[in-house]
Parts: structure tokens; C-alpha cells; sequence
């Protein structure tokens, strides 16, 4: 394998600032949350000024889905309050990253029915706990092991190995059981079988299995793989959703269970539960469009790009 510089350079960049994000994190947990959370939109609004890519993303996805709703400077505003948003929600699960005392957690974050997710998992056929990246995602994903119920969630390994074992030891503090993405279905069956909770979250594209469906009026290239473990395991799917509240605190809201549509057709039955399951992350989104990751290339997969790689693919396999 050849010497990619780049790589370790990144690489050695973030292990160098590692140090200096575990002193900031022992500070931020002393420290009153205000003072925390008035520097995370100091430093918000700084990434919005200097992260270029990532600020003409942001914005031209809101242009793309608001432009007829808004004006330029209105969809500005948006896009500066999702930049110290993603700030302050990382500040926030940071300096609440050793609290395991369920009074104090549950002081940080309001919760609203509870009883769907408790009529789901009493079913004992495994729950799918559908959460889109709105606000902390990573405060909703330990909210169910919290709340008491066996949880795992399948996660991307991180390209910085120090980062990606201590965000592992947070999670696990709270209950949460950690699953790698990578090779990792069978894992996520056995799991579900087993009665557990189960993390996802299909609001991105990836690299993983997907299929085109209507997001936000575009087509979106959407991960598969609850619909596919439903259908697969009988596993019973729940929308929930963390979103910051006036007070900036957080409201963790689960919904009722989403049917899972079962027609014996499977590919038919796959694209139909993912378009359903889409439409509810649709709804939070809109609901709240300021929390989401508009820097994120959400709609980079074209169709007719997946049908060029196929048929790249179908020639090269004739040669």
C-alpha cells in the first residue's frame, strides 16, 4: 500500500490536538454550563466565517430546499445558527460527558412519550430507534439506555482512533452499547433478536446500501438498512428526535411506531419503508431547521451517477 502523506499528516494533526481537547473537556465539566454554552457561539460563529466549504454547502442546500421561501440574508441567519448549534451541542454532551446520575441527565433533558417506546420494547421482538442528525444526536442516542432500556447503535469508525475510543467510553458510561458500521449486520440482527434497542440514523448519504427517495422534494440516497432489518428480524421501528429547547436545554421526543409495510415484494417493500421512515425525518427537520446538518452533502448521490458507476461497472466485468 502506497505512503499517503496526507493522511498522516491529518493523522498526526489530530493526535497532537487531542491533549489539548481532553484538558478542554475537564474544563468545560467544572465550569456553569452558560459560560460553556456563550463559547460555543462565540466559537460557532467563528467556523461559520472560516469554514468555506462548509459554509457555501450549508447554504446552497438551504437555497436549494428554501430558496423560494426566503430571502438570502434570512437563509444567512439559518445557516449561522446551524454552524453554533453543531458547537454548542458538542460543548454541551462534552462537559455532561461524565454525568451518569439519572436526576441530573434527566434535569438536562426533557422527555416525551415514553410510552411508545415502552409499549414497542415490551413486544420483545427488538426496536429500531429511528433518529436523524437534529441537534445533540449524540445525547439521543444514550437517552434510551438511560431511560433503561438495552441499547446499541452501529457508528462509523472515526479517523482519529483516541477520539473514536473515548466518544465509545462517554456512550458507554450511560448504557449504550457500541457497533462498528463496518461488517457489522449480523451484529445488529443478533441484537435485535435479542429484544434490544437499536440506534440508527438514515438522514445522510453513505457509502452503505441505499435507494432513492423523496427528501425535502429532491431525491436523496438513503440508507436502507432499518427497512431492511425490519423486514428481516420483525423488529418494530420508533422515530425519536433530540431538539434544543427555549430555556437551551433538550426535549428528547419519541414517537408512535412506524407500521412496517410487508406486501411479500421485497424490493418494493424496501423503498416504500425507507420513503416512509424519510418522510418522518423530513418532518423533524422541517420542524426544526435550524438544529439540522445542512453542511452536510445530503443530496451529493445523483441517480444518474449511480447508473453511470453501473455501467462502468457491467463493462469492465464483459472485459
Amino acid at each position: 500500500m502506497a505512503f499517503d502523506k496526507k493522511t498522516f499528516r491529518r493523522k498526526l494533526v489530530l493526535s497532537l490536538l487531542f491533549p489539548f481537547l481532553y484538558i478542554t473537556i475537564l474544563i468545560f465539566r467544572i465550569l456553569p454550563i452558560r459560560w460553556v454554552r456563550r463559547f460555543a457561539v462565540f466559537v460557532g460563529g467563528r467556523f461559520y466565517n472560516m469554514a468555506d466549504k462548509s459554509r457555501t454547502r450549508a447554504l446552497d442546500n438551504l437555497r436549494m430546499i428554501y430558496g423560494n421561501e426566503t430571502t438570502e440574508s434570512e437563509r444567512i441567519s439559518m445557516a449561522q445558527q446551524v454552524f453554533i448549534e453543531e458547537i454548542k451541542s458538542f460543548f454541551d454532551y462534552m462537559a455532561y460527558s461524565h454525568v451518569t446520575d439519572k436526576k441530573k441527565f434527566f434535569k438536562l433533558i426533557e422527555v416525551e412519550g415514553e410510552e411508545h417506546l415502552r409499549k414497542a420494547y415490551e413486544q420483545g421482538k427488538g426496536v429500531i430507534c429511528l433518529i436523524p442528525h437534529l441537534s445533540s444526536w449524540e445525547f439521543a442516542a444514550i437517552t434510551p439506555p438511560m431511560l433503561g432500556y438495552e441499547t446499541s447503535a452501529a457508528s462509523k469508525s472515526m479517523k482519529m482512533k483516541l477520539l473514536e475510543d473515548m466518544m465509545v467510553r462517554f456512550r458507554g458510561r450511560r448504557g449504550m452499547k457500541n457497533i462498528t458500521r463496518e461488517g457489522s449486520y449480523k451484529k445488529l440482527v443478533e441484537v435485535l433478536r435479542k429484544g434490544e434497542c437499536l440506534i440508527l440514523m438514515i438522514d445522510q448519504d453513505t457509502k452503505v446500501k441505499s435507494v432513492f427517495v423523496d427528501f425535502m422534494g429532491k431525491q436523496a440516497y438513503t440508507p436502507l438498512g432499518a427497512s431492511r432489518l425490519a423486514l428481516e428480524t420483525g423488529a418494530l421501528i420508533v422515530p425519536m428526535v433530540m431538539t434544543r429547547k427555549a430555556d437551551d436545554n433538550y426535549r428528547f421526543n419519541i414517537y408512535p411506531e412506524l407500521p412496517v409495510v410487508k406486501t411479500g415484494n421485497t424490493e418494493a417493500d424496501l423503498w416504500e419503508n425507507t420513503q416512509r421512515q424519510t418522510k418522518v425525518m423530513e418532518e423533524m427537520v422541517r420542524a426544526y431547521p435550524t438544529q439540522w446538518v445542512w453542511m452536510h452533502r445530503r443530496w451529493k448521490t445523483t441517480p444518474e451517477a449511480v447508473e453511470a458507476y453501473r455501467r462502468q461497472k457491467a463493462k469492465s466485468t464483459l472485459q
